[in-house]
C-alpha cells in the first residue's frame, strides 16, 4: 500500500493511492469520519499504531465496497497540495554518510570508504514536502548540493534489534533529497550545519508500506536536474544494509515509530564533478526510486 498526506480541499487527509488507478487516492479521513472509524489524523499517528492501522484501512475499505461508496472518495492525486509524509519528524533524521563505494570514492579515497557505518543527522525543521522550493539561502551559502536516497521509516519501538529482526520494526519507506551546502560542511568540520538548513531535506511523495517492497535492496535509484540523470544506480550497492544499520542504531539507541533512516546517496553528486555542479535558482530536482515514485522538487534563492 502506497499512503500519501495532504491538503484535498484546504483539509488535510490521509489517502491510500488506488493500485489498480495510481493516478487516483482513497481518501481515508473522510470516508472513516462518515462511518464513524476512529482514525488517524497524520501518517505518524497511523505509524504509531502499526498493524492497527492497516487494519483500519481495511475496514474501511470493506465497509465502503458493502455500501457502493467507493467512488465518493476516490480522488485525483493531482489534486492534493502534497505534504512530507512526516511533516514534523519527532527526531533529528539519521543519515548514512558514503554507503556507496563509488560516492565514497567521487568524494576521496579507498582511505574514506567506512569500516563501519558513518551516522550523522538532519533537524526535523529541515523537512519539506513534494513540489516545494529547495531554498538557496545565499547570505549563509551558495554550494548546495543534492543527494537522492530511500529512506526507511521505523514502525515500533525496539532496542539491540538483530539484523535477523530488523525488518520486523519497518513500517515502511519513502525518498529523500538529502540536500547539502558543501561550504558549510567544509568551513565547520562536520556535518550538522551543512545538512540541517531549512528546506534541505525534501521527502515524499508517498509512504510505502513495506510489504509493497519485497526487497528494498533491489530498486534502481535516479536522481535528475532538469531532465539530465546525475545519479543511476541501484540499492543493491549499498555498503551496509538496511537491516545493518537498523543493529548499529539500535545497539546504541532506542528506536521509535516515525523515525527516519536515510540510507545514504550513490555516486553522481554536484560536488563530485569537475568543476562541481551546484544547484542554483530555478533547477527542478527529481529523486525516483524504482517501485516508490518521484520526488520533485524547484530551487529558488531567498533573495
Amino acid at each position: 500500500m502506497k499512503f500519501i498526506y495532504g491538503n484535498h480541499q484546504n483539509v488535510p487527509i490521509v489517502a491510500v493511492i488506488l493500485e489498480n488507478e495510481p493516478e487516483k487516492a482513497l481518501d481515508l479521513t473522510s470516508a472513516a469520519s462518515v462511518l464513524n472509524v476512529d482514525f488517524p489524523s497524520t501518517l505518524l499517528e497511523a505509524i504509531e499504531l502499526g498493524d492497527q492501522f492497516l487494519q483500519l484501512v481495511a475496514d474501511v475499505q470493506e465497509q465502503l465496497r458493502e455500501q457502493g461508496q467507493t467512488g465518493n472518495y476516490t480522488v485525483d492525486v493531482e489534486s492534493f497540495e502534497l505534504l512530507a509524509p512526516i511533516p514534523r519528524p519527532t527526531k533529528n533524521i539519521f543519515c548514512v554518510g558514503k554507503n556507496y563505494l563509488d560516492h565514497a570514492l567521487e568524494l576521496g579515497t579507498e582511505a574514506d570508504v567506512p569500516e563501519v557505518p558513518m551516522i550523522f543527522s538532519k533537524a526535523p525543521t529541515t523537512v519539506t514536502g513534494p513540489n516545494q522550493p529547495i531554498i538557496i539561502p545565499t547570505e549563509v551559502s551558495t554550494d548546495i548540493d543534492y543527494e537522492g536516497e530511500l529512506a526507511v521509516v521505523i514502525g515500533k519501538k525496539g532496542k539491540a534489534i538483530s539484523r535477523e529482526e530488523a525488518y520486523d520494526y519497518v513500517f515502511g519507506y519513502t525518498l529523500i533529497n538529502d540536500v547539502t551546502a558543501r561550504d558549510l560542511q567544509s568551513k565547520h568540520k562536520q556535518f550538522l550545519i551543512g545538512k540541517s538548513l531549512d528546506t534541505s531535506c525534501p521527502m515524499g511523495p508517498v509512504l510505502v508500506h513495506k510489504s509493497a517492497v519485497p526487497d528494498p535492496h533491489d530498486l534502481h535509484i535516479t536522481t535528475y536536474v532538469n531532465g539530465e540523470t546525475r545519479q543511476s544506480s541501484s540499492t543493491a550497492k549499498m555498503i551496509f544494509s538496511i537491516p545493518e544499520l537498523i543493529e548499529v542504531l539500535s545497539k546504541a539507541m532506542t528506536l521509535e515509530p516515525g523515525d527516519i533512516i536515510a540510507t545514504g546517496t550513490p555516486a553522481g553528486v554536484g560536488k563530485g564533478f569537475k568543476p562541481p555542479k551546484y544547484l542554483k535558482a530555478d533547477d527542478i530536482v527529481e529523486v525516483e526510486v524504482e517501485n516508490i515514485g518521484v520526488l520533485s522538487n524547484p530551487v529558488c534563492t531567498d533573495v
